[in-house]
């Protein structure tokens, strides 16, 4: 029992930290308004005698209250999962929780009561976020009424983690769901269907026929939104190559992208030099150029591995973005004003240059790249790519060249960077240093690691959640790097391998968890044949 509250208290404790922190940086303050958007409250009107923006905050705490009790009261195998149990981890949980939490409201409101200016410290914590967080209450009302509802929100959390999460009637309903999907992925006439070669055609040609209408239903933000999470897609498949197959990190991959926008810019702009070249004859130079630059910085570099690698590349994203923000090169590549009017394609002697119009085209882009990735990825090269990611040393002695096989990568992400560079500042018709900074690449290196690392569809998913979330709740747009740095370590220790990862990923996993299997089970599981 001992152990059982030591763990209760832990997870109160945890969730206090987490919740003064949330405080600290007025992220409860930007939920409220985000719950407040989903269930469509108005801002002056008022709920059980409070305003909205604190009832939509009270919900909010209320949750992570919950939360708290259903980590404290986690089932132990020393005791019996009882409902008495639960309800006691619950409530030491939510107490100690609801302590941190009262005593954070009684010192900011005590300190603001006494005049002094927390906000010149923490500029989120201003005088109005106080009275929200006490519900226009006192201090010492709104400590004691945080330590009492935070103690019932525990209470509520045991009971639900007791009464749904670790319930009969929930594995039974998930098993049931399991055997029905089995029942029907196995039936004889789905099989058949599967099997037949035209299946594959008529589902592609649906997927098509989707992209091709969607844009036209769906707006003019969302279009440009589905379009930045296409040229990431791009970029992250480019970055999959070099990080996923051939396991080199990059962290300066943002300059290829760099080299792809400033070449359309500088050839089709009108200014700095007045070429204005056509679009379809700058595409093919933008991703050589962008290519030969991988090229060019992976012959002395590449003999690098690891950290050394990546702080080399790191320094080479850099020195691009500095050269494009120096003054002294602004009668070449615009200066730290960048580049204006860039030049869009043009069809049949039409302009083709609409938010619909791009959208097509960067799915063009994505289909043709994701095409050659599948191609390279089952090719005797991208198995020599799978060998250098796994051990260089090895692969170098069974006959691989590694330095040509290492530049290889390089060219063709690269590549692939250039083309979501040249069809970016064509779609803005701007591009300028600010678009090019560290954090496009640390924005593509995540959406490859969350997404899965060597896998299409991973890094297609990726991109959705990294850049198609944070556009649909725009008032996260402040917390966006607090935002990945929480999906990493979540995905680092929940899901490794990623949202969807490779099938090398997944055997290599399976073999783990098997190796680290106690021996009667891993017996077991060795004997068993399928039915």
């Amino acid at each position: 029992m001992k152990a059982y509250l030591k763990n209760a208290a832990t997870a109160g404790i945890i969730f206090g930290i987490i919740t003064t922190f949330l405080f600290l940086i007025n992220f409860i303050g930007t939920a409220a308004d985000l719950i407040g958007d989903i269930t469509k409250s108005r801002p002056g009107s008022s709920i059980l005698g409070l305003s909205a923006v604190m009832f939509n905050q009270l919900i909010f705490l209320g949750l992570i209250g919950i939360w708290a009790g259903a980590r404290g009261s986690r089932k132990d195998s020393r005791l019996e999962d009882t409902w008495k149990h639960v309800l006691i981890g619950g409530a030491l949980a939510g107490a100690v929780h609801g302590l941190i939490a009262g005593s954070l409201a009684f010192l900011v409101g005590s300190l603001n009561t006494a005049g002094v200016k927390i906000n010149e410290y923490l500029s989120q914590i201003l005088p109005e976020v106080i009275r929200i967080f006490l519900l226009n209450k006192t201090p010492l009302q709104g400590a004691l009424f945080y330590l009492v509802f935070m103690t019932l929100m525990g209470m509520l959390g045991g009971l639900f983690g007791r009464g749904v999460l670790r319930s009969t009637w929930r594995k039974n309903i998930g098993a049931r769901r399991k055997e029905l999907w089995n029942s029907l992925t196995h039936h004889e006439k789905v099989l058949k269907i599967r099997a037949n070669p035209l299946t594959r055609y008529v589902v592609y040609g649906l997927l098509l026929l989707f992209v091709f209408l969607m844009p036209l239903q769906i707006g003019q933000y969302w279009n440009y939104t589905v379009g930045t999470i296409g040229i990431y897609v791009l970029l992250g498949l480019g970055l999959n190559i070099v990080v996923g197959m051939a396991g080199l990190l990059d962290l300066g991959y943002v300059a290829f992208f760099a080299i792809g926008a400033y070449s359309v810019a500088l050839l089709t702009a009108p200014t700095p030099h007045n070429l204005q070249w056509s679009f379809w004859l700058v595409l093919p130079i933008g991703i050589i150029l962008a290519s030969l630059t991988g090229i060019l910085l992976g012959i002395p570099v590449l003999r690098m591995r690891g950290d050394y690698l990546a702080i080399v590349t790191l320094g080479f994203g850099e020195i691009i973005r500095i050269l494009s923000k120096s003054v002294l090169l602004t009668p070449f590549s615009g200066g730290p004003k960048g580049v204006f009017n860039v030049g869009a394609p043009t069809l049949f002697g039409k302009p083709f240059n609409s938010d619909v119009n791009f959208v097509w085209l960067i799915t063009l882009g994505c289909l043709l790249v994701i095409f050659v990735t599948n191609r390279l990825q089952n090719s005797r090269v991208g198995r020599a790519w799978e060998a250098m990611r796994e051990d260089e040393t090895v692969a170098q002695a069974m006959g691989i060249n590694t330095l040509t096989h290492k530049l290889m990568a390089f060219a063709i992400g690269a590549a692939f960077a250039g083309l979501g560079g040249i069809l970016f500042a064509s779609r803005n018709q701007f591009t300028g240093p600010e678009d090019h900074s560290l954090m496009v690449s640390i924005n593509v290196l995540s959406l490859v690691i969350v997404g899965g690392m060597g896998s299409i569809p991973g890094v297609i998913a990726g991109a959705f959640v990294l850049k198609g979330l944070p556009e649909i709740l725009r008032q996260l747009e402040n917390y966006r790097v607090l935002f990945f740095g929480v999906l990493l370590v979540v995905m680092m220790v929940i899901r490794p391998e990623g949202l969807i990862p490779g099938s090398r990923q997944k055997l290599e996993l399976q073999h783990t968890d098997k190796s680290q299997a106690p021996p009667d089970t891993a017996d077991a599981s060795e004997g068993s044949s399928p039915s």
